[in-house]
């Protein structure tokens, strides 16, 4: 018997013999080499955003990225998923230890779950990386929309508000800045890897042109309706300090005290959330008749957070006090933070958990547009978390805000991370709806941006600030302010599903020309 014949009966019975634990591993683990891209694409990402917001990072992580997904099978490309997920998250979410490291917890398994699945969207060929891209856009309008409403931080348009695909912001919003952002970072890739490079240059070149020319055609038509002289008041104070165990009066006064200096021939005033906590509702309340005589003093419109208590419940209120004293209008908060003001499923957390103590009550939801109608004019208004979501800015402008109003609360925060966050939402809803956005804060970061996205004025944290400026009113509608995210969506579908099909088609014409 030769050596070949001794061996081959060998060879055949591994072959039949069941998957053993080796074998499982190498169905569901990329390779070292791809996992080490994963990791480095999520710290590439992470390095893109507030207050780093390193744009050009995010191209790169999605280059990355691109290049550890192509050609793995699902099970590889779910496991380099989760790796890529943590990599991203853990740094960009590090924020919520200081609230509860168990909810750190949950809500990074929550992300990185939510990446992982995304990316059993990227198709198995070499060939479909634009696949990458879609998997991420329709991943960031699922975190948009779920849990609870959704949870968009951190968002990966948010980094890109110092670079070049942000101008894509006024035709389809924030997604629509992702796709094209780590589109181009999937294109390097590509064309790095690609055996017909020139077919593949020219598919990328066109998809920027067509980019470029969607970008430019849908400039906002800046239909101007006057200027709005307003002043944004920043009280200051201690950071890092719960809501529940924060001095109320002395924000209050904080408040009051800095708005001492305001000058006469002001339109409009902002105070953060919060600004008068009360029990029941405001009206006829001493903290009320103070803001109708600042009104009155300065001769201005005057609009501030209210946080009215109730037994077991309370109401976040963005009120508008007129020139004369008088309580214009009001508007309360539609969206709220799940977890921070108000607690889903209280019973049941309430036996599993101490969270409940830092949200001892619900808030009652808000409905209908967030709109103030003043003698100031039609004041767009989304409260504090509402400016990460793009269908409440979307609802206030298309109801007729000519400007929109972000009165906020971060002073429980002690790093800079959220408050960074916040402004740079607050700039990417500016783009997307081409209105001047005012974001007061009591301790940070008070700001004031320009349609166009630039901070024209912002404060430091934990200082008295007053900010004071003449920034534009505009009645036009962008694109995007018209149609929201569903053409963008529309665009990811088909992406995702045409790939498959056109194989299946393929093959299907080869079988009957055989």
């Amino acid at each position: 018997m030769t050596r070949t014949e001794r061996t081959a009966p060998a060879a055949t019975a591994r072959e039949r013999a069941p998957a053993t634990a080796l074998g499982a591993r190498d169905r569901w683990l990329p390779g070292w080499q791809r996992l080490v891209g994963g990791v480095a694409a999520g710290a590439l990402l992470a390095g893109s955003m507030p207050p780093r917001s390193a744009w050009y990072l995010a191209p790169a992580g999605a280059a990355a990225l691109t290049w550890a997904l192509l050609g793995l099978r699902w099970q590889q490309r779910l496991v380099l998923g989760a790796v890529t997920g943590l990599g991203f998250f853990a740094p960009t979410l590090s924020w919520l230890t200081d609230f509860h490291p168990a909810g750190f917890a949950a809500v990074v398994v929550l992300e990185v779950t939510l990446f992982a699945a995304a990316m059993l969207l990227v198709a198995p060929g070499r060939g479909r990386w634009w696949t990458v891209p879609a998997a991420l856009v329709a991943l960031e309008a699922v975190r948009g929309r779920f849990p609870f409403g959704g949870f968009p931080l951190p968002g990966m348009a948010l980094g890109q508000l110092d670079g070049p695909f942000a101008a894509a912001a006024p035709l389809g919003g924030s997604l629509l800045v992702v796709g094209l952002t780590t589109g181009a970072g999937a294109a390097m890739t590509a064309l790095a890897l690609a055996r017909r490079r020139v077919r593949t240059l020219v598919l990328v070149a066109a998809l920027a042109a067509v980019s470029a020319v969607g970008v430019a055609l849908a400039a906002p038509d800046r239909a101007p309706a006057g200027q709005l002289r307003t002043a944004v008041v920043q009280g200051g104070g201690p950071r890092g300090i719960p809501a529940v165990e924060a001095d109320e009066q002395a924000v209050t006064e904080r408040l009051f005290d800095v708005s001492d200096n305001l000058p006469a021939d002001l339109d409009l005033v902002l105070w953060p959330e919060s600004s008068l906590v009360v029990t029941g509702p405001v009206t006829d309340t001493a903290e009320a008749e103070r803001v109708a005589a600042l009104a009155r003093r300065t001769g201005a419109t005057v609009v501030a957070g209210v946080t009215e208590s109730e037994s077991t419940t309370f109401r976040n209120a963005a009120v508008a006090w007129g020139p004369d004293g008088r309580m214009a209008d009001r508007y309360e908060k539609v969206h709220r933070v799940p977890f921070g003001e108000y607690i889903p499923a209280r019973g049941l957390f309430e036996q599993l958990s101490d969270m409940t103590a830092l949200v001892p009550r619900d808030a009652v939801p808000g409905r209908g547009p967030g709109l103030l109608d003043t003698p100031a004019g039609p004041l767009g208004v989304v409260i504090s978390y509402e400016v990460f979501f793009s269908d409440r800015a979307r609802a206030a402008v298309t109801a007729g805000g000519q400007v929109l109003l972000v009165p906020t609360n971060a002073a429980s925060y002690t790093t800079e991370e959220v408050p960074a966050t916040e402004v740079a939402a607050a700039r990417m809803r500016a783009r997307e709806m081409d209105r001047a956005v005012l974001q007061a804060a009591p301790t940070g970061y008070t700001a004031i941006v320009l349609p166009d996205g630039s901070v024209a004025r912002q404060g430091e944290l934990g200082t008295p600030e007053l900010l004071i400026a003449s920034v534009p009113l505009r009645t036009g509608l962008t694109p995007y302010a018209r149609t929201g995210d569903l053409p963008v969506l529309l665009a990811v579908a088909w992406a995702v599903i045409a790939g498959p099909t056109m194989r299946v088609l393929h093959r299907r014409d080869r079988a009957v020309g055989t």
